[in-house]
């Protein structure tokens, strides 16, 4: 028998509503099943979805509709690895312009709170390099929001 494990995030009452976009949102993601509350809970009644199994990017998770007691931070996030800008601009701008906000340095959240690096596959190359490029690109990178690729690239090259 295999182990699976699948993560779970908290929501306050939108799990739902949050699986639907991410399906939406990025490929290989999918609602897989809705679960309903059997009964009255702390947070809850009888028929609220409790939880709602989905996939996200080809990786399983259940969003469970836990209350307000709990709220997403920074120290756990998901970091997407795009190919292009119009990528990065695709997820980057679904997740700020569906109610989520921006940070800094390829960074946002979406309106549930939870952190996401959309993160062009050049910036993770240029700190594989090392040395001055590496340097070069993140300096280039510490003044953005969102990931400017052709900014990378020239700092990769040195321009």
């Amino acid at each position: 028998m295999a182990n699976d494990m699948i993560t779970v995030l908290w929501f306050d009452g939108a799990a739902e509503e949050a699986a639907d976009f991410y399906a939406r949102t990025f490929p290989d993601s999918e609602k897989l099943s809705v679960f309903r509350a059997p009964s009255d809970y702390p947070n809850g009644k009888a028929g609220d979805v409790l939880t709602v199994e989905f996939t996200l990017l080809g990786r399983h998770f259940s969003g469970l509709n836990g209350g307000p007691l709990f709220k997403p931070n920074e120290s756990i996030s998901f970091m997407v690895v795009t190919e292009d800008q119009d990528e990065t601009d695709r997820y980057w701008n679904a997740i700020v312009d569906g109610g989520g906000q921006e940070s800094a340095c390829g960074w946002c959240k979406d309106k549930w709170g939870f952190s996401w690096q959309i993160t062009p596959r050049t910036l993770l190359e240029s700190q594989k390099a090392g040395g001055e490029e590496a340097q070069r690109a993140f300096q280039a990178m510490m003044t953005m929001r969102k990931i400017d690729v052709a900014a990378i690239d020239a700092a990769r090259r040195g321009d």
